[in-house]
């Protein structure tokens, strides 16, 4: 009789328990992957557009220094202070976000909100990654006094890089600590 049960019955997940160490350090990997995957593709783009390269890690660096100061607006000391900014940044996203998802497991007691697979990861990083850059963007935005249309590229543009990070993020932390791509059904 358990043989018959057991042939007939789905296979069920059990989400053990991800130390926070451990979700911090796949999330800051995640993070840093994510940041490298995203510049890129998006320098990729620049550059068919027919723009320099580092035009992202200026405004970065035009927004750190405008916030900071320390008058290097629109110089080519913006872009190494854009790229500091944006490598730190995005590793330390990331790491929060790994160290969050790892505490959320071990309470979910709802079935639904479980991040118990690849496809419920990506989504919670999508999300997490576009929420969390909107006051980063915003600054930039209003300390570089962009246009009306120099707003809707920048996050145009940022919306579809942010989401591109998320998916990198909640891909190499799902991997990372080896959650389940999905039940299958024996």
């Amino acid at each position: 009789m358990q043989a018959i049960l057991q042939d007939h019955s789905r296979i069920k997940i059990e989400i053990r328990h991800i130390s926070l160490a451990r979700g911090l350090g796949w999330g800051l990997l995640g993070g840093l992957t994510a940041t490298l995957v995203m510049d890129i593709i998006l320098m990729g783009i620049l550059v068919a557009a027919g723009l320099p390269a580092l035009t992202c890690f200026s405004i970065v660096g035009d927004t750190a220094a405008n916030l900071f100061s320390l008058g290097v607006v629109g110089t080519a000391g913006s872009i190494p202070m854009g790229i500091a900014a944006h490598y730190l940044i995005g590793p330390l996203m990331g790491a929060m976000f790994g160290a969050a998802a790892a505490k959320y497991i071990a309470v979910a007691k709802v079935k639904a909100l479980r991040m118990d697979s690849l496809k419920k990861v990506i989504i919670l990083a999508v999300l997490y990654a576009e929420i969390l850059s909107q006051p980063m963007l915003a600054m930039a935005s209003i300390l570089l006094r962009m246009t009306a249309s120099e707003v809707m590229q920048w996050f145009g543009g940022s919306l579809v890089m942010h989401m591109i990070w998320g998916c990198v993020l909640g891909a190499v932390w799902s991997r990372g600590l080896r959650l389940p791509i999905a039940a299958i059904p024996k």
